[in-house]
């Protein structure tokens, strides 16, 4: 049981978007809280999702039901801006700027990294429409997206992002006496420590390297998607899948997916939650 577990930059809408993996990590851990940690989204096109994209957003729904007894945070990201009061609704996950919180004696924040990324700050315009760009890539893309992945990784380096932000990062956190700090944005998973405050970031789900981090007793661990050791559960869920959608049959839809995935279509009561 972990007390909590945060993950970023699944950019669902993206045809590069590992969602359905990252929906199995979700299955097979335990959690008492779950961090969002912003870029969710690609954009605000939610005709882009595809069916494995809502079912991640139906399990995210299914976790923040009150009677689980698991806190689910969204923190926005760029990518996210504008969806705050959306989420709130469609998901019932409440949505924050930054969220912090106490455990083990220590003060941690959580704050997507796109603050401290100059570029992205002083060119929002620019940043949409290289956005907008990037998506209309990936469809004309090969099938494994070589080209795209190649343009995400040369543009990290380029703006040098991650060290932008790693620095920007454990700034922040020591004016607000923070001892550790997490961040998205840069899609590199990395552990940074200077004078006693430490950062990390928590990766993406876009790449070849899926990475989410974990904090409990032992500390802060990052951990790197398997698709061994997640192989059993899958052959399990797909057999689950060809179940449920022979009892729906030819009224399948990605939609009717989330809201079984979610629970909605079951009798329970959901919180209502703002931003």
């Amino acid at each position: 049981m972990y007390n909590t577990l945060i993950l970023s930059d699944l950019h669902l809408g993206a045809e590069t978007s590992h969602a359905r993996e990252a929906t199995r990590v979700l299955k097979e851990s335990r959690f008492q809280r779950l961090i969002l940690l912003g870029d969710i989204f690609a954009d605000l096109n939610f005709a882009r999702l595809t069916k494995d994209h809502w079912k991640f957003l139906g399990y995210i729904r299914k976790l923040s039901n009150p009677k689980r007894n698991i806190e689910v945070v969204w923190v926005e990201g760029n990518h996210d801006h504008g969806l705050t009061n959306i989420m709130s609704h469609l998901v019932g996950v409440r949505v924050y700027q930054r969220y912090g919180w106490q455990y083990a004696g220590l003060r941690h924040i959580a704050i997507h990294g796109h603050q401290f990324d100059g570029f992205q700050v002083n060119n929002v315009r620019l940043s949409r429409l290289g956005t907008s760009f990037y998506l209309k890539l990936q469809k004309l893309d090969f099938k494994s997206k070589p080209i795209v992945r190649l343009i995400d990784r040369l543009n990290t380096r380029w703006l040098r992002m991650s060290p932008k932000v790693s620095a920007g990062a454990l700034e922040y956190a020591r004016q607000h006496q923070a001892e550790r700090i997490f961040c998205g944005h840069t899609h590199q998973a990395v552990h940074v420590e200077e004078g006693g405050i430490h950062y990390y970031n928590s990766g993406g789900w876009v790449d070849s390297r899926l990475t989410y981090l974990t904090v409990d007793e032992q500390g802060v661990q990052i951990h790197e998607f398997n698709d061994h050791a997640f192989s059993q559960q899958e052959h399990k869920q797909r057999a689950d899948d060809r179940d449920s959608s022979q009892e729906r049959g030819e009224a399948d839809s990605s939609f009717a997916d989330f809201a079984d995935e979610s629970g909605l279509l079951e009798d329970v009561e959901y919180e209502s939650v703002g931003s």
